[in-house]
């Protein structure tokens, strides 16, 4: 397969290519902005044969995606932050009359303070609106996740469409190798699109998205809920496929140095790969820590995540969120929740908000509190592991 350079958002913009859309529409912004303007590019230069619509806003790009894809064609666009809390209202109309977009979502942080940066929040204030969503960990998997979930969101037991979330700077203007199927290769794998439930079609009259009544809207909503089961078995069969095709295993859940882990924290996105290599400087002193990184988020894979671990006292979560209000942050509660019934003791950390580094030492930090809360000699954890000890300060005001 050929080998080519492409930072993160580069490769969503190659395997929407390779998907051949027949409509495009995106609308730019930081960090997703290189992916409108390169897939503009690719339409001018006749490297994809689609119709490019210039939209005023992200939430007009959704809906022209929407009416777009009723009619039979792939459609394509991409978004981040503010830009995906625009989308809101029409990612749900999108989930709701099941139509199986796949948009990359470079992650980063919702307002206030105005940012520019990664974290985890734009697409975790979306996770029940319908959509399946992948987190990757590096450039590959972002050309790997997307190429897959065109498969898997366009399986006819499944008709949901997909987020492929990556976090912003740190993968979409971070330069990797990439190995890439050819042209015909990824054709053969994706395939073309065939329109199945809803559809707009002049001799084939429905009504889309209408006024549902309320003896009929639950029953609605449970379809989407049989899609998503569904796709806990089309997932693990479209990532084997995959797997055979191209020689890349892809996970739900990735488990590094679990089997006989005492200590463990679980990660999701880039952050993950900093977390094995704190796992490793630990394996070498004689702390038998590991991790565990979540892949794929929606649906999430409470089975494969208790299996994992159900034999390690004592785990950390690290949420790229805040979760504002809630007892935990989105990460940590699904997998307290996962894990009820266990003897497990689970504790959340939150940390990376808007682009401040997860370091090895931060990684350092959870691990050697996680250790002290298995030898007895801590109870608590500091939940906000990198906030400043001077947050309560900054932008006070003083009065005269």
């Amino acid at each position: 397969m050929p080998i080519k350079m492409f930072d993160g958002n580069g490769a969503a913009v190659e395997a929407i290519r390779l998907a051949r859309p027949g409509v495009i529409a995106a609308y730019p912004i930081t960090p997703q902005s290189s992916i409108a303007e390169h897939l503009a590019d690719e339409v001018a230069e006749g490297k994809i044969k689609a119709e490019y619509v210039r939209v005023e806003s992200e939430h007009s790009a959704m809906s022209v995606c929407v009416g777009a894809q009723l009619t039979g064609v792939r459609v394509a666009t991409a978004t981040a932050s503010v830009g995906l809390a625009l989308m809101h209202e029409v990612c749900g109309v999108t989930a709701g009359v099941r139509l199986p977009i796949v948009m990359p979502v470079v992650n980063r942080s919702l307002v206030a303070p105005w940012s520019l940066w990664c974290d985890h929040s734009d697409t975790m204030a979306e996770r029940d609106t319908g959509w399946l969503q992948f987190y990757c960990a590096n450039v590959q998997e972002i050309l790997d996740l997307q190429l897959c979930a065109y498969r898997i969101s366009e399986h006819e037991d499944v008709l949901t469409p997909s987020m492929v979330c990556f976090d912003g700077f740190y993968l979409s203007h971070s330069m990797q190798r990439v190995d890439t199927p050819t042209d015909e290769e990824a054709w053969d794998f994706v395939g073309p699109y065939v329109r199945k439930n809803m559809y707009i079609d002049t001799k084939d009259v429905m009504f889309v998205n209408d006024l549902c009544p309320t003896d009929e809207h639950t029953e609605m909503k449970y379809q989407q809920m049989m899609g998503f089961e569904a796709a806990r078995e089309v997932v693990p069969q479209v990532f084997a496929e995959y797997g055979k095709r191209f020689g890349r295993k892809l996970y739900t859940v990735e488990k590094y140095m679990l089997d006989d882990a005492e200590i463990a924290v679980v990660a999701i996105g880039s952050m993950a790969g900093t977390g094995k290599y704190v796992v490793n400087e630990l394996r070498e002193k004689g702390i038998k820590a590991g991790l565990l990184r979540i892949c794929m988020f929606r649906p999430f894979p409470e089975e494969e995540i208790r299996e994992a671990l159900k034999n390690i006292p004592v785990i950390g979560v690290v949420d790229r969120s805040s979760g504002l209000g809630g007892a935990q942050a989105p990460v940590c509660t699904e997998v307290k929740a996962a894990l009820l019934g266990t003897d497990a003791k689970v504790f959340g950390f939150v940390g990376g908000i808007a682009g401040r580094d997860i370091s090895d030492g931060s990684f350092r930090k959870i691990f050697g509190e996680l250790e002290e809360i298995r030898e007895g000699t801590r109870q608590k954890v500091t939940r906000w592991f990198d906030a400043r000890e001077d947050a309560m300060t900054i932008r006070e005001v003083e009065t005269c």
